[in-house]
């Protein structure tokens, strides 16, 4: 009896995404162990990590927004997209999104273009519920083409040279045969898979920096592991090492054939004297605008990757520079997110040979931020930041991943929103397993941050100055100056889309019309319980005369009352008050 054919839908997208990320997870150590290429910072294993853990929260997302809570894989039309079940377009578009806005480093990068690639192709009829091998067959090819056309200067023996021998050997799957296999995608994903392992082993003969050092593409590694999870999506087994012979280390003798002399120079961007900086922000430009700055951008530094579309753009390049990569992006449109890593000596992200790595630092503050001005002005004070957009809360690998960046051996974490508690709480208890020392304060906004970080003082000993910082957050009571973007029922009545809303401790306590007049009405409430210090923290959509107009009715109604004023940039809320 002929096989019944695997389809790929919704669920086999949800689960694929989650097989992946555990693949990942067992397999991060190795892959940032044998990460030589393009820089040897350590980190591709745990970047590629961060850039599925964003896409299976995507996925999830639109799967509660369904009320379609269900486990499946791959499957027959039972499976089918139906009522309350998002379509196969729903899941690989939401894949493709969290991809892209949690895409890290340059093989993360590249996985993002990748999976964005896949959903173009499967996205394309929105209505359609699953495809079979071939649709699969489609997605894979388009996928490598548009992740190698997303690099600037493409180099085999990458990640892009293992996801087109992918591609190539799905094109061959079950082709010409008379039965079913020509639509399975089981078939078609074990393809892809050896496809892809035998090219990963052939890495090191490609790039003589990998070859040196004994290893295949870290790049590279981690796709396997992802298309592992593909096979194990549509077959229930997991691929075992011994089916491909794949290592992370080649053998002594292949290493050595051919090795160059320790004096002779390394390719490209790995060898020393590279750029200084990596440079990665998210972009809102459109299609005209990213052209021309891929231009300025090649014309400024090396491994430059560009991925995404339709108004959103990830961007990530090394460069000397770093200033004015931030600056073409400034020109280009809107750049956010921003992560700036120094490969300088001795620095954490540096971890080539001949370099001794850098001694932790005794003890760092990793604090969430909704604005670019807060993360300015935190990172002054020497904290590391993440930087929440409205919408787009950060999951705990970011905050791990910031963490790992702080290089301390203790660690003060400041979530600055009540929602992001339990977040922060998953990151630091893994953090705690690597060896750092965290402390959790429950900061509910970033006036609670500033507070904390105000008292900080690294020399004393860490309780103690955990103590300090928390009590300093919780004296410190907060309030925001929103606007409603739809009718609710709230604390304070019926509120309609428009509406301006001042909200103390999360709660509606005034709707108004008026932005000022409204933040006036909550900081009167606010300062009538007694206070020292009023913190202002204005939005890039608040009125240029707000500022001006509450410093005056602090200065001419309470005295003894100081104000201080910062600018947060694009934040969600208009405004954000403290009162200590």
């Amino acid at each position: 009896m002929p096989q019944v054919p695997q389809t790929f839908d919704a669920l086999a997208v949800r689960t694929w995404c989650g097989l992946a990320l555990q693949a990942l997870g067992r397999a991060r150590a190795e892959i940032d162990a044998i990460n030589v290429y393009p820089v040897a910072d350590g980190d591709t294993g745990t970047n590629l990590y961060l850039t599925v853990e964003s896409a299976v929260t995507a996925v999830e997302a639109v799967f509660a927004g369904h009320d379609a809570m269900g486990a499946g894989g791959g499957g027959s039309d039972a499976a089918s997209a139906g009522p309350g079940r998002p379509t196969l377009a729903d899941a690989v578009q939401a894949m493709a999104h969290g991809a892209l806005i949690g895409a890290r480093g340059n093989s993360g990068t590249i996985l993002a273009q990748l999976l964005r690639g896949m959903a173009q192709v499967l996205a394309a009829d929105s209505e359609t519920a699953h495809t079979d091998g071939q649709g699969l067959r489609l997605a894979l090819r388009h996928a490598a083409d548009s992740a190698r056309e997303a690099v600037a200067h493409p180099v085999e023996g990458t990640v892009l040279t293992v996801a087109s021998a992918a591609a190539d050997a799905a094109a061959g799957a079950g082709a010409g045969t008379r039965d079913e296999a020509e639509g399975d995608c089981g078939a078609v994903a074990r393809a892809a898979y050896e496809g892809a392992c035998a090219a990963l082993a052939a890495t090191p003969g490609q790039l003589a920096v990998l070859r040196r050092a004994g290893v295949v593409d870290a790049g590279g590694r981690g796709l396997v592991a992802v298309l592992a999870a593909l096979v194990q999506t549509f077959t229930g087994e997991v691929p075992g090492a011994s089916e491909t012979a794949v290592h992370a280390r080649v053998a002594d003798d292949e290493a050595g054939a051919g090795r160059p002399d320790a004096g002779e120079c390394g390719d490209g961007p790995a060898a020393d004297g590279g750029p200084a900086f990596e440079v990665i922000y998210l972009l809102e430009a459109d299609d005209a605008a990213v052209g021309r700055l891929r231009s300025r951008l090649d014309g400024l530094g090396e491994s430059l990757v560009v991925v995404g579309g339709d108004g959103l753009w990830n961007v990530h390049v090394h460069v000397d520079d770093a200033g004015a990569a931030v600056e073409a992006g400034v020109e280009a449109g809107r750049p956010y997110r921003i992560r700036i890593t120094h490969f300088a000596a001795g620095d954490v992200h540096t971890g080539g040979a001949g370099r001794p790595p850098r001694e932790p630092a005794q003890r760092a503050v990793v604090a969430v931020v909704p604005g670019e001005g807060l993360a300015g002005l935190y990172a002054e004070a020497g904290a590391t930041t993440v930087l929440a957009r409205a919408g787009e809360p950060p999951v705990s690998g970011e905050l791990v991943d910031a963490v790992r960046r702080a290089h301390a051996r203790e660690v003060v974490l400041l979530p600055n929103d009540a929602e992001l508690r339990h977040t922060a709480a998953a990151a630091a208890e893994q953090a705690r397993t690597e060896g750092v020392r965290v402390a959790l304060i429950p900061t509910r906004s970033a006036v609670q941050g500033i507070a904390a970080l105000a008292v900080h003082e690294p020399e004393r000993r860490f309780d103690e100055d955990v103590v300090a910082m928390t009590s300093a957050a919780g004296a410190t009571r907060y309030a925001e100056v929103a606007v409603a973007e739809r009718q609710s029922w709230t604390m304070a009545g019926i509120c309609q889309a428009g509406d301006v809303l001042g909200l103390i401790e999360d709660d509606v306590a005034v709707i108004g019309s008026d932005v000022t007049e409204t933040a006036e009405i909550i900081l009167d409430r606010m300062l009538a319980a007694g206070g020292e210090m009023v913190t202002l923290v204005l939005g890039d959509e608040a009125p240029e005369s707000i500022a001006a107009h509450l410093e005056s009715r602090v200065r001419e109604s309470y005295l003894a009352v100081d104000t201080v004023v910062y600018r947060g940039g694009h934040q969600g809320p208009l405004l954000l008050i403290g009162v200590e």
